[in-house]
This record gives structure tokens, C-alpha cells and sequence, in this order.
């Protein structure tokens, strides 16, 4: 039996491409566009920025033009969310209904940044469905920057709404919110990892996440051409708090994201090996190397493998019959 049949019972969780790359103006929304296209799939995703990655002052054009772009041709795989003005904004139902006009049927999900409640993502979420509804399509994938006190206090129930796929940590603002009681440096490494009002946050948004079968998604890292403390911050990300995902504000921050966040070539041999010798035993209980695997550590290695198969990693042959 195939593992996806004999070691989930329950809905599989859905799982993500582990980089989102932000663009806010139109020259690297277009050059983002581009670069994913030519990825060999949907290596990553790409988020277009109406709020603090776009210039203010041209609101209502911007929201016209990621419309547009997330509706051409060029959006070959339809893997591009965007991220609208906060609800409270004077300017989030204009940039909703702007762009959901031309771009229903292939945004891939919004994000809503800045939200103070549970309630107020489900207002949200009420009024897009309302409109995508008009535009043919019943539900738009949401995903949601934690980024204030009162969002991290209901972590827990924003992250079980049901349309909610994807939780993002918003350090800056966050940080920004303690007024002067968190200093500027555990907005970067390594002070990101060792503060531990900023730790606590992390936690309780990976907690949430995988408590509700979503997907965490990290923090940025600001050194924008250092590629190894990008790859250093993805590799904490996912060892140390348990983030999946992690956002990229330039190019160069992709691949490091990717690579960090993919298994590596030793523990997808190892998976390999554990899954072949339960596959053998009909799924049964199995000893390696003087170690006990069961159910519970086969699911573990079979959705790395699958990780893996996302990340575009070369596979053996081996593997190919779990995918």
C-alpha cells in the first residue's frame, strides 16, 4: 500500500512551497514573475506587496496593476498571493475589490497584515468570499502576518479558522511594538533567536500552526546580500521554532531559503531505508540500527520525502515509488 493510504487517516496537511518572495514594485514584481518561471516549477511563491513593500501615494493604480499581472499570461503557475492594506485601512476594500476584479481565478491566497483579533480576520474573510463569489470562485486561500500583541494573544484561534492556510511572524512590527522594551538587534540574528519575548512569539505561532494543520512561515532576515546568514536564519528557523516557510525580500535570499529548508542528502537516505523496511513488513513495527520505527515515525519520513520531491532535490530510485 502506497503511505499516503496506510499512514494518514485524517486530511494531509497541505504543504507549501518553503520560500515566499516578496515584490512591491512593478519592476521586481515583473523580474519575480519571471524568475519563477524559469524555477522548473513552483520551487517558491511569490507575494505582491501593496502595503510596506509599495511606494505610497499610488494605491489604487498598484492594486490595479498586480490585478492585472496576477491575471496575464505571465502567471504560468499560479503560485502569486498578494499582501492587501491592513482591514482597518482605508485602503483594503478598495485594494480587495480592485484586484479580486481581474484576478480571482488565479491569485493564489491574500495576506492580511497587522490584525488585532480572530474576529477581525473573519470579518475579513466574510468580505472577500463575498466577493470572489461574484467573480466565480467560492474561497481564496488567507494567510495572516502576526505581527501586534492582540494577534499573538489569539494565535491559536486565528490559525483554526478554517480558510486560513498560512501564519507569517512580522518581527519588525512586532518588535517596533514594545515601544523601546525589545532592542532593535532581536530583529536580527542573533538576537532574533536567543530574546525571549521574540522567541516566545515564534513558538506560540509554530505551536498554532502545526496544532491546526497550517503552515508557519518566518520572519525575514534584513542582510539582504549576506547568503549565509540567510541560510544560518532559514536553518534555525526550521531546527529550532519549527518554521516550514520563510519569507525572501530579494533574489539572492530564495535559494539559501530553499536549500535550509529542504532535507538534506542524509536524512532522505535514512527515510528511504525506513521506509522500504516498512513497506516490507506491511507497515508494521520495524528495528534499525537498534532503533524502533512505527507509524508515527514513518509518517515523519515519508512527508520529508515529499519535502524533498517540493524542493526539486534529485531522488533515488528507490524513493520514487512513496511519492
Amino acid at each position: 500500500m502506497h503511505p499516503s493510504q496506510v499512514l494518514f487517516q485524517e486530511q494531509l496537511q497541505l504543504i507549501l512551497p518553503s520560500c515566499d518572495h516578496y515584490a512591491g514594485s512593478e519592476k521586481l514584481m515583473r523580474k519575480s514573475m519571471a524568475l519563477q518561471n524559469v524555477s522548473g516549477g513552483a520551487l517558491f511563491d511569490v507575494t505582491f506587496d501593496c502595503e510596506d513593500g509599495a511606494s505610497a501615494g499610488n494605491e489604487f493604480a498598484h492594486a490595479h496593476l498586480i490585478g492585472d499581472l496576477i491575471a496575464s499570461g505571465d502567471n504560468k503557475l499560479q503560485r502569486i498571493g498578494v499582501r492587501v492594506h491592513d482591514v482597518q485601512s482605508i485602503f483594503f476594500e478598495q485594494d480587495i475589490a480592485t484586484i479580486l476584479a481581474t484576478a480571482t481565478k488565479k491569485i493564489a491566497y491574500i495576506v492580511l497584515p497587522k490584525v488585532a483579533s480572530a474576529a477581525q480576520v473573519s470579518r475579513a474573510i466574510t468580505y472577500i468570499n463575498a466577493l470572489s463569489v461574484n467573480f466565480g470562485r467560492d474561497q481564496i486561500p488567507i494567510h495572516v502576518l502576526v505581527e501586534t500583541h492582540n494577534a499573538l494573544a489569539e494565535v491559536h484561534q486565528i490559525a483554526a479558522l478554517p480558510q486560513v492556510e498560512c501564519l507569517s511572524f512580522g518581527i519588525m512590527d512586532f518588535v517596533s511594538a514594545h515601544q523601546g522594551a525589545i532592542p532593535a538587534s532581536a530583529m536580527r540574528s542573533p538576537g532574533q533567536f536567543t530574546h525571549p519575548l521574540v522567541m516566545r512569539a515564534k513558538l506560540e505561532i509554530a505551536a498554532a500552526c502545526h496544532r491546526y494543520g497550517k503552515t508557519p512561515s518566518h520572519n525575514v532576515t534584513t542582510e539582504i546580500k549576506d547568503t549565509g546568514t540567510v541560510f544560518c536564519d532559514a536553518s534555525r528557523a526550521i531546527m529550532e521554532c519549527g518554521y516550514t516557510r520563510m519569507w525572501s525580500i530579494h533574489p539572492s535570499q530564495i535559494q539559501p531559503i530553499i536549500k535550509a529548508l529542504a532535507p538534506c542528502s542524509a536524512e532522505i537516505d535514512e527515510a528511504v531505508m525506513i521506509l522500504n523496511a516498512a513497506q516490507h513488513e506491511q507497515w508494521g513495527p520495524v528495528q534499525i540500527n537498534g532503533r524502533l520505527h512505527d507509524r508515527a515515525s514513518y509518517r515523519h519520513f515519508w512527508i520529508m520525502l515529499k519535502k524533498a520531491q517540493m524542493a526539486r532535490i534529485n531522488l533515488p530510485e528507490s524513493a520514487q515509488h512513496f511519492l
